[in-house]
């Protein structure tokens, strides 16, 4: 049936990628912006390389902050170990030898074993591209958002990932680019206290430090969560540090006397 002079307005709903991105930093009082992480096989249009070789590919992530670049496993051509994690495609075979060579020296250390490296998370598709950029510029969901946070803002973090999955995160170690397919292949965010890599590569990743990785199809319902549970925190914080100082001075505060200092 058609109607005459008549007109459907459609409503479509854009994610404003640059509040999220914003939003997360200032609840969080991140010192580093929230990085976006994509795996694709398409690069999109505008999309630069970068200039000269890393280290490893975790140094993408601190470069993520600030600048967006499109990287291939050439670009990755000096960390063996994150080809393998990221399952990048058109590595060239020197890759897999010097894989081989950085696990027998590991292996030899005992810093990995065989059934560890067996049980190594590894991404479950691959992809020819990892494009790397500041959340805030981003135009759709990325695979995921990387944070650099400390053990405080990470309790927020743990908080709301928790409330959003139903389920305390993880806490992974070595590598920690491992923490990239752990995420994606479950759906499931997590946290990395990093690598003596990771840590030797980057200096966002100091002592204080931990990397987060949220998965991009939930980044909307974490961003909720975590404003909620930074003021929440910021409230009840205030509300313990007055009880202690009540208690330490020799009063016997009720809870309800306690809270009422918080008015």
């Amino acid at each position: 049936m058609l109607l005459e002079n008549s007109v459907i307005k459609w409503s479509i709903r854009v994610t404003n990628w640059t509040e999220i991105a914003q939003t997360i930093q200032t609840a969080l009082g991140l010192t580093t912006p929230p990085i976006a992480v994509t795996f694709t096989d398409a690069v999109p249009a505008g999309s630069a390389s970068p200039q000269s070789p890393v280290p490893a590919g975790c140094s993408f992530w601190e470069m993520g902050a600030y600048a967006r670049m499109a990287t291939t496993a050439v670009h990755h051509q000096h960390c063996a170990i994150g080809v393998h994690t990221h399952n990048l495609t058109d590595a060239p075979a020197s890759q897999q030898r010097e894989l081989e060579t950085a696990l027998v020296a590991m292996q030899g250390l005992d810093y990995v074993r065989p059934d560890e490296v067996a049980r190594l998370p590894v991404m479950s598709a691959s992809s020819r591209y990892v494009l790397y950029g500041p959340l805030r510029d981003v135009t759709q969901a990325p695979s995921l958002a990387l944070l650099f946070a400390s053990a405080s803002q990470g309790l927020i973090i743990t908080e709301a990932l928790g409330r959003v999955d139903g389920e305390m995160p993880a806490a992974m170690g070595r590598p920690a680019c491992a923490l990239i397919p752990q995420v994606l292949n479950s759906t499931r965010s997590a946290s990395s206290l990093g690598c003596c890599g990771a840590r030797a590569y980057l200096d966002s990743l100091s002592e204080d430090v931990a990397l987060w990785a949220l998965h991009g199809e939930k980044l909307e319902a974490y961003t909720k969560e975590i404003v909620t549970l930074s003021r929440a925190n910021s409230v009840l914080r205030q509300f313990h540090q007055n009880r202690r100082a009540a208690v330490e001075s020799g009063e016997a505060p009720t809870v309800k006397e306690s809270l009422s200092t918080l008015e």
